[in-house]
């Protein structure tokens, strides 16, 4: 008699099940001190290193699947690990294991007339869903990032990375076991149907909080489908303003590390702005194409270079993540706002000047969650900016802005404490 065939869970069942198992993981890891969450996640790091031939061969398979499927070069240069890129991601892990613990932290203190002593602590979320595409260093950024702040996680990475996520999960996971962490603090979920995602974002009371990081297909779903509370993290439609008090050198270098430094990355400048007053324009402009960028310019743009192509209306609007730039001529600072309060996606503008004032107004006026004087837009990074890693780059106004890492994955309590006060 021929058995009958082992059926897999429907995918709110197999998501019940393990959202469950990670909330009761979670009150395990509560029970952590945070000298015991660092020692986990040391460990962890120990043996992502360990696991290299593994890793590099999982993710050998990765990259041959997507180059046969036709990704594109930015997509495969997010997916692509390398011995150099896998040591980052341990030493990002070992860097979040050393940062201050903000479980338990006292945001504010008062007593009240009463003698009501009232104080605000630092407390874990719960228990996070990250639902992402293509970057395997996600896996081991965000099991990090929830583990230290107390919160289980439930990742849901993307099919072109599959093998890479099972690699870097399973190390990770013997890793923190080995150091007494809950395994279930830190999932992966181990189906890569698209219902899937869809039941995570309807799984209200039982996951927290949800982090989208991909495409804008992959976020605009998860913002209209979600009944789960969700930090979104938009598309990286960045801009740098060269004013016309810019100093040249200063201007040329910024620009070509904040387009072309890596070009697949959410802080890579999408659109230069240039001054009309600006000196050296031509130079700026001339020292990307000769770099190997394709420049879309608006008429006075073009005027500069006769290898830049005129821009359509789209070309302001868009996410190339590839050697390709947007150029606009603009009149001046007020110009520049405009064009910026119209096209940017409040991930991340710059402005180069030597008038400390412009500059000033600039970081005043321009509405994202990350602003830049004198500095490339490649810095908008968790790790450039100390806090170990990040869980991605919020761009809305609630919760969390900019690089989301352990502060943007807590929340907090009231803590009171009477001596037998009643209310009259």
């Amino acid at each position: 008699m021929t058995a009958a065939p082992v059926l897999a869970p429907a995918p709110a069942e197999l998501v019940e099940r393990l959202a469950l198992a990670a909330r009761a993981a979670q009150r395990d890891l509560a029970r952590m001190d945070s000298a015991a969450k660092s020692r986990a996640l040391h460990s962890a790091a120990t043996a992502l290193r360990g696991s290299e031939a593994a890793i590099l061969a999982a993710n050998a398979r990765d990259m041959a699947a997507g180059t046969a499927s036709g990704l594109s070069a930015a997509m495969l240069d997010r997916l692509l690990l390398d011995s150099g890129r896998l040591s980052a991601i341990a030493a990002a892990i070992d860097a979040v294991a050393d940062l201050p613990d903000p479980v338990g932290a006292v945001i504010g203190r008062e007593s009240r007339p009463n003698g009501l002593d009232l104080a605000r602590v630092r407390i874990p979320i719960g228990l996070i869903g990250i639902i992402y595409e293509s970057r395997p260093n996600v896996t081991a950024d965000a099991a990090a990032l929830c583990l230290r702040s107390g919160n289980a996680v439930l990742l849901r990475g993307g099919s072109e990375a599959v093998h890479s996520n099972r690699a870097i999960h399973a190390a990770m996971v013997a890793g923190l076991q080995a150091a007494g962490a809950p395994a279930d603090a830190v999932q992966l979920v181990p189906d890569q149907d698209r219902a899937v995602v869809g039941a995570m974002l309807a799984a209200a009371g039982l996951i927290d909080m949800i982090v989208p990081r991909g495409g804008k297909s992959l976020v605009a779903r998860v913002q209209a489908d979600a009944r789960v509370p969700v930090l979104a993290h938009l598309d990286g439609i960045c801009h740098t303003y060269v004013h016309n008090m810019a100093d040249p050198a200063k201007a040329a270098a910024i620009a070509l590390n904040a387009k072309l430094r890596r070009t697949g990355v959410c802080g890579s400048m999408e659109t230069l702005l240039l001054d009309a007053q600006f000196p050296a324009a031509q130079a700026v402009v001339t020292g990307l194409l000769d770099a190997g960028c394709e420049l879309r310019g608006d008429a006075r743009a073009c005027a500069l270079d006769s290898r830049i192509i005129p821009a359509v209306a789209n070309d302001w609007d868009t996410e190339y993540l590839d050697a390709v730039l947007s150029v606009a001529v603009v009149d001046g600072l007020e110009a520049a706002l405009d064009h910026i309060a119209r096209h940017s996606s409040h991930h991340t503008d710059a402005i180069v000047s030597e008038d400390a004032a412009v500059c000033e107004r600039f970081l005043a006026e321009v509405d994202s969650a990350i602003v830049m004087a004198n500095a490339s837009t490649q810095f908008a990074d968790g790790g450039e900016f100390g806090l170990g890693a990040e869980i991605g780059i919020a761009t809305g106004r609630l919760h969390a802005r900019g690089p989301v890492a352990l502060e943007g994955l807590t929340t907090y309590k009231w803590v009171v404490r009477g001596q037998g006060q009643v209310r009259p």
